[in-house]
């Protein structure tokens, strides 16, 4: 994969998920997992994330509905936080969340509420 590709995954990565999380992520990675760490920055982040079809919070907002009916609770709770940073408000992911409800079910969007809760309430010191 190319530098720059990696490279502009990486300034999106940063900016949708904060420096902390993604170093965090890349301080764990090791020589069997830093492959997937490349892969993910580059071609998830870079290649995709930094295409001009659509802006970021429109992708966040993709990213909530797919990662609810998908039951991938820490990618959803990762991408909630994002999706704030994108601007998301919370009614906004409130709503995606209740659309889930209809057409990924219910049970799916019951959990994805519950994640994207632990965000609502570490964002407002509830937690």
């Amino acid at each position: 994969m190319s530098e720059e590709l990696y490279e502009t995954g990486m300034h999106i990565r940063r900016k949708v998920l904060g420096d902390g999380h993604v170093e965090r992520s890349l301080n764990k990675a090791n020589d069997f997992d830093r492959p997937m760490q490349e892969l993910t920055t580059s071609y998830c982040w870079g290649m995709l994330w930094g295409r001009d079809g659509l802006d970021h919070k429109s992708r966040s907002i993709a990213n909530l509905a797919m990662l609810s009916v998908l039951g991938r609770p820490h990618e959803l709770k990762v991408h909630t936080a994002g999706a704030r940073r994108n601007g998301c408000s919370w009614e906004e992911i409130q709503e995606v969340l209740l659309q889930v409800a209809v057409y990924g079910g219910v049970p799916a969007a019951v959990d994805a509420f519950r994640v994207a809760r632990e965000v609502y309430d570490e964002e407002s010191g509830d937690s």
